[in-house]
């Protein structure tokens, strides 16, 4: 009697077989191990990512410039010392500025490449004959094809593309490369030279100081003037180079 009533509760239950206890755990097992693979696939990916920023970074940091020393600033006119020019700055008609000893007509200062990174290339924007101090005609490359680019700005003025030449220190192998080892004597031209004085370009040129920018002299770089130069090499860091002129404009000035 018991046995039959027994019977009759279980007719329509079913219970788990092994096989199906089986499917089911393969089941977790391949959901676990997609899930594992696309966890550790997101990980690798982030992490290369996380390689590839640290490298470019220490790229950018090896294709740095570095100053080497202080900014020496040039003035012009009146009587100089032995071996500095005396020339004048004339206006766009040919007109001696008056005062023209008080103004600073170009900026020099020496670069090299930092941690001994990349080349640098340095081809200059223009070509001068002969040095700072004895200069002649400055030329523009050709083909102007110069990367690096110098900037300036101050309160009164802002020449994004500034004439600039180059001549290479000591060791070097001829080419226009700044490698490890190498330093880079930079001169910024404020003022156009011409072979015999400095003349105020023609309006329109932004590289320097043109008439137009005179204005009874007040806009040149003078006394207790506060200015910025940027380098932008094709690559790296920009170098910023900021210094305030003193209060009394010598024929040649150490800007520390």
């Amino acid at each position: 009697m018991l046995k039959r009533f027994m019977n009759k509760v279980n007719r329509y239950q079913n219970g788990i077989t092994g096989l199906e206890t089986a499917i089911i755990l393969i089941a977790f097992v391949v959901v676990a191990a997609v899930f594992a693979y696309t966890v550790l696939s997101a990980g690798l990916f982030a992490t290369q990512k996380s390689s590839e920023a640290v490298y470019s970074g220490l790229e950018s940091t090896q294709s740095t410039l570095e100053m080497k020393g202080g900014v020496i600033a040039y003035a012009t006119g009146g009587t100089a010392q032995s071996g500095q020019a005396t020339d004048l700055i004339l206006d766009n008609g040919g007109s001696a500025l008056t005062n023209a000893g008080t103004y600073v007509t170009r900026l020099q200062f020496t670069v090299a490449n930092v941690l001994g990174g990349e080349p640098i290339d340095l081809s200059p924007s223009y070509t001068v004959a002969s040095t700072v101090d004895a200069p002649t005609d400055l030329t523009i490359s050709s083909p102007d094809n110069h990367v690096t680019v110098i900037d300036y700005d101050d309160k009164f003025n802002h020449f994004e593309d500034c004439t600039w030449t180059i001549d290479y220190l000591g060791m070097n192998d001829g080419d226009n490369l700044l490698e490890a080892g190498e330093k880079a004597l930079m001169t910024v031209w404020l003022v156009e030279h011409d072979g015999t004085d400095f003349n105020l370009a023609a309006s329109g040129d932004t590289g320097a100081w043109f008439d137009d920018d005179d204005d009874t002299n007040s806009q040149l770089i003078d006394a207790n003037h506060q200015f910025r130069l940027q380098i932008k090499t094709s690559e790296g860091a920009v170098l910023s180079i900021e210094r305030t002129l003193p209060a009394y404009i010598d024929k040649s000035m150490d800007l520390h």
